[in-house]
């Protein structure tokens, strides 16, 4: 094994100065903003049989005057003060307008009463498939239902394809896995969670995307760049939040059915129900069956795995006025794939004359969240997150045998108040993260156990309509790693009422997981060698550390009476530490070592939203990354990233129910890791060719979308990556690989599909 020991900064030192500088610029922003005097309250409505409700949208303005904000979704407004009056009118179709006298310094609470007398006013509004709020400070890009049916988007790993924000590839030719990418970083270094509780991490960091099927998605929240303390540590590239349907606001029945060309069906069922006056239940199913061998490159391998997938989840969900709030559920999945040779069957495993692959996942979870608010202060609030795991997975490749099992178990206890007033708000908590690891590859263990309790406290500054800021910081003790700092700031500058400027910087750690998050490698003849130390670190290498910084800016405008926005960004990510996987020394071999240089990432993205004429949509993106790292001694663009990236996707809905949607990709060329010491025929160009991607689907519903069915086609051109697998005709020679896939590898890929709703 060979060691590379060099002089690094101390991580802890280097971290401990940011946070002074955090702390500097927290203290200036407070004393710059803090001095400004707002009128704030909430505005509630009371109906006839005495029940409340928040008033989304209510005008609140001083009387005589142009100044005036709406309130948001829980009824809340802030409202600089006028020198010239402190009489504050409120207004709301279907109450009775009120006026008040106010005075800065304390939290209103307003009631407004219902005018049954009004007369009915009907508001058309057509509602974007994707938003950007303009404010909060972060950046977060909000996927809806909308836009997640413009394609077929069977599960997570493939709900994606209308949004340039990511990128999604195969890890291998063998296995079928697909693997997310933002800001040119591979998918672990994106925190993805359920539910602002983890979710997508551990030995399910590549595979766990397909553990969540797309019909079971509401609403997929996207942030580049650092994200918040509360969360954890763990985010590096962004954070993908996802949102699972609720028996508060779900369909009480959802059918879907899903086939394609290759002989993959899928049946989705999403059932809700009230159980009581106070609780509501949810039941999603999912079922995947692929037992059609194909192989339309005809190079003696299966195209894509026999599949047998089963996954379903119950949740409860209590329903409180009283600001309680509790729901619970569990979830199971499982999954078989096989794959490899044409003819390969389990009666095969360990044969060495023709190669196969068996994936067996079985894992279960279980969750709760309680939370409440103070109804006293309803600024003030708590709440508790509880989840966990157990994931058992056993794999095979040819001859080499991969078997794991990782038992999680996560909490973290959220308080939330003000201080003063609500123009300075924090959140202050606790986090646990226990994760237990046993692995076997190739009859040699790799077992750890990693404990991490953490604190947080994260300060929000909004006493300005213009200028917004959120700080975070956070300590943890890594029982292996030890201690560690994590500070995060995120901005938001108002330029103008349609312009934002944001800007976030950060932070972020985790371990890497270097045989889950490389299964494809394993589908390969290369030797794994891990140049660890021999401590009691994860495989003897340090942890992963990263700082990032972001800035971007969304304009929104209107052009002919339709509404369009512009976006750019820009992110660089900058590696204290990384875990290098190196295909470039040998193509037999991959080795995995501590970062001993510069690695870093650099990416841009300008993006259009624009309503072309009437139901009409376009969406254009370019995409730069510029990603590095030192490979031994040399610092080389990582492989398998295309450098230049251009999207579009059409959108047309007719006034009689028929949606038309259609997605075109062109990437760059790619590096390709080096194979100039393998025989010739098994030798590969330096850079792979460009090539262009289309997609399109056409759907039409009836009676409200109670019945739609949807037909469309992806890879339209049929362009393929040419023998993705190398040495595929002698799979047991050194120069078996099936890793260095830059392409598509299925070709053109015809479906069909069925939905169904009882509201």
């Amino acid at each position: 094994m060979l060691c590379i020991s060099r002089r690094r900064r101390n991580p802890l030192i280097m971290s401990l100065n940011s946070s002074i500088l955090f702390v500097a610029l927290l203290f200036f922003s407070f004393s710059s903003f803090s001095q400004t005097s707002w009128i704030e309250g909430t505005v509630i409505g009371k109906l006839p049989d005495g029940q409340k409700e928040k008033l989304y949208g209510a005008n609140v303005y001083w009387s005589g005057t142009t100044s005036g904000v709406t309130t948001d979704t829980s009824g809340y407004f802030r409202l600089k003060k006028e020198a010239s009056t402190d009489q504050l009118v409120v207004r709301f179709i279907g109450y009775v307008a009120d006026t008040i006298s106010a005075d800065s310094g304390n939290l209103l609470q307003i009631a407004l009463i219902q005018d049954n007398q009004l007369d009915a006013v009907e508001v058309e509004y057509r509602q974007k498939t994707t938003t950007i709020d303009f404010l909060t400070a972060k950046k977060v890009e909000t996927i809806g239902e909308r836009e997640l049916l413009k394609a077929a988007c069977c599960n997570l790993s493939e709900s994606f394809e209308t949004s340039p924000s990511v990128d999604v590839s195969f890890t291998d030719a063998v296995t079928g896995t697909r693997e997310i990418q933002m800001l040119g970083l591979a998918g672990p270094y994106t925190q993805i969670m359920r539910e602002n509780m983890p979710d997508v991490r551990g030995l399910s960091s590549i595979q766990g995307l397909t553990y969540t099927p797309g019909t079971w998605v509401e609403a997929i929240q996207l942030n580049k760049g650092t994200g918040s303390v509360v969360n954890g540590y763990e985010s590096i590239a962004g954070q993908i939040n996802v949102n699972l349907r609720n028996p508060a606001n779900m369909d009480r029945l959802y059918l879907n059915s899903y086939v394609n060309q290759m002989g993959r069906l899928e049946l989705n069922a999403n059932l809700s129900a009230d159980v009581g006056e106070r609780w509501g239940t949810a039941l999603l199913l999912h079922g995947k069956s692929n037992a059609i061998r194909n192989d339309t490159n005809e190079d003696g391998f299966l195209d894509n795995p026999l599949s047998k997938q089963f996954i379903g989840l119950n949740r409860w969900e209590l329903y409180s006025d009283q600001g309680l709030h509790l729901q619970f559920g569990v979830k199971g999945t499982f999954i078989d794939n096989l794959s490899g040779q044409n003819d390969f069957t389990l009666s095969d495993r360990g044969s060495n004359t023709i190669w196969g692959m068996q994936m067996l996942t079985n894992r279960v979870e279980a969750w709760t969240k309680i939370g409440k608010v103070n109804p006293e202060r309803p600024y003030e609030s708590f709440g508790i997150q509880i989840s966990g795991s157990y994931h058992d997975q056993e794999t095979f490749f040819g001859l080499r045998e991969y078997d794991a099992t990782h038992s999680m178990l996560y909490g973290n206890f959220i308080f939330q108040s003000i201080l003063g007033s609500t123009n300075h708000q924090y959140k202050t908590g606790l986090s646990f993260q226990y994760d237990d690891y046993l692995e076997e590859f190739n009859q040699t263990n790799y077992n750890r156990t990693e404990v991490v309790p953490g604190g947080f406290v994260e300060y929000s500054f909004k006493g300005s309509e213009r200028f917004d800021l959120v700080a975070g910081l956070r300590g943890d003790y890594h029982n292996l790693y030890g201690s560690f700092v994590t500070p995060r700031l995120h901005l938001r500058y108002l330029l103008t009422e349609n312009a934002v400027l944001r800007g976030s910087a950060g932070r972020g750690q985790r371990t890497a997981n270097l045989l889950a998050e490389n299964l494809g490698l394993m589908a390969s003849s290369r030797d794994f060698i891990i140049q660890g130390d021999g401590s009691d670190k994860p495989f003897g290498l340090d942890a992963e550390v990263a700082w990032n910084y972001g800035v971007n800016l969304t304009h929104e405008f209107t052009l002919d009476y339709r509404d369009g926005s512009l976006t750019f960004d820009f992110y660089r990510t900058d590696f204290e530490n990384q875990i290098v996987v190196d295909l470039d020394e040998s193509p037999q071999e991959v080795q995995f070592y501590n970062l001993a240089g510069e690695s870093y990432s650099n990416s841009f993205q300008a993006q259009l939203d624009y309503e072309l004429v009437k139901r009409l949509d376009l969406r254009m993106a370019y995409r730069w990354f510029d990603v590095q790292t030192t490979y031994g001694d040399q610092l080389l663009k990582k492989p398998l990233i295309s450098t230049h990236r251009a999207f579009a996707n059409l959108g047309y809905e007719t006034r009689d129910h028929w949606r038309f949607d259609y997605t075109i990709n062109w990437q760059g060329g790619k590096r390709i890791p080096n194979t100039s010491s393998n025989l010739d025929e098994y030798q590969l160009a330096e850079t792979s060719p460009d090539f262009i991607l289309m997609n399109a689907q056409v759907s039409k519903y009836w009676r409200d979308e109670v019945f739609e069915i949807y037909v469309g086609a992806e890879n339209i051109l049929n362009f393929t990556q040419e023998a993705p697998i190398l040495s595929s005709e002698t799979p047991f020679s050194p120069y078996f690989d099936s890793s260095l896939v830059w392409g598509p590898i299925f070709g053109r890929n015809v479906y069909l599909g069925l939905r169904y709703r009882i509201r």
